[in-house]
């Protein structure tokens, strides 16, 4: 890598970039206007050249548009991508309606996104999230079954108890846990973090600002029209107290001149070795700063105050990831 670490994911996993690119933000997903294509492949690109080689997307972001991207991206370049695909999540009309998760969906799944991505085989393959409509022994078997057809290279899981983390990784060597994870969502240190850990399980954290609230731009109240009004973080006083939380990012960000999101990010990254923070983008004006987060130091004095300030059950209501 040129200007990144690495992270290995798994025990005996793939090394790649511990900075990954989210590509999710490079298609329509609820509905909204598709982004500038050129633009989105141009950051997948500047990215690569950088060396962040971790390409996360889901066959649903756009219904399959996200995939095409990348395949486009990556033509000619396939070995310098690691590409992670997320799947079984069901869409229709940018509404959420729920998981299809039964190996005869999943075995269906794979090939559409193998046509898409224009590759023989997916680096990184998981389901979404767990539900109790199809057995964990089912799922990951049905995954363990594509690796041995050498469509899938190594196996992640998404938005998991770590009970089934555990069942997970005694079906089949469990490379990557894809978690929400931030200073304002930290819910998951008590037990499934350390259960990754335990498990020699890389961590590829999402919403390192929890959904723009960590990012220092957000003020009360909200838009009428804003969709984070839908979550009850966004919502009245808990609002008006989470932002009171997030000045004190706003302030250690301008003590050490960076930006909140940076240090947003930075923190994320000091969590330990094997956890990689995945940063979504579609601008390559987004890329340096970023990057940089990456490189950021906090002194035992400034982590204190942050771990103290955004302890667990610090910031007042949830957003989907609590769903």
């Amino acid at each position: 890598m040129k200007n990144i670490k690495t992270i290995q994911l798994g025990q005996n996993g793939p090394f790649v970039s511990k900075l990954g690119l989210g590509c999710m933000r490079m298609s329509s997903i609820w509905g909204g206007a598709t982004p500038d294509e050129a633009e989105a492949i141009a950051t997948i690109h500047e990215a690569l050249d950088s060396g962040i080689n971790f390409l996360n997307t889901g066959d649903f972001y756009g219904a399959g548009h996200n995939e095409m991207l990348i395949g486009k991206a990556i033509k000619g370049r396939r070995d310098d991508a690691f590409i992670s695909v997320k799947f079984g999540a069901i869409f229709h009309n940018g509404q959420w309606l729920g998981m299809d998760l039964r190996p005869i969906a999943i075995k269906n799944f794979i090939n559409y996104s193998l046509t898409r991505l224009g590759i023989e085989t997916i680096d990184l393959y998981q389901p979404s999230r767990m539900n109790d409509s199809v057995p964990v022994e089912d799922i990951i078997g049905t995954v363990a079954d594509l690796v041995q057809e050498g469509k899938v290279r190594y196996i992640g899981v998404s938005e998991i108890t770590a009970d089934q983390l555990r069942k997970a990784n005694d079906i089949h060597p469990i490379s990557a846990l894809e978690i929400g994870y931030s200073l304002a969502d930290r819910q998951i240190e008590s037990d499934l973090l350390p259960a990754a850990k335990e498990l020699g399980i890389g961590v590829v954290a999402f919403a390192n600002t929890a959904e723009g609230l960590l990012t220092g731009a957000m003020k009360a109240p909200l838009a009428a029209n804003d969709y984070q009004n839908h979550f009850s973080r966004f919502q009245g006083e808990n609002l008006i107290h989470n932002l009171e939380k997030v000045e004190v990012l706003k302030q250690l960000a301008s003590d050490k001149g960076f930006t909140p999101t940076q240090l947003a990010i930075a923190w994320v990254n000091e969590q330990g070795d094997h956890i990689m923070p995945l940063v979504s983008m579609s601008r390559r004006s987004r890329l340096p700063e970023n990057i940089a987060a990456m490189n950021i130091v906090f002194t035992p004095e400034e982590m204190n105050s942050l771990n103290t300030t955004f302890a667990t059950g610090a910031i007042l209501g949830g957003t989907y990831l609590q769903r």
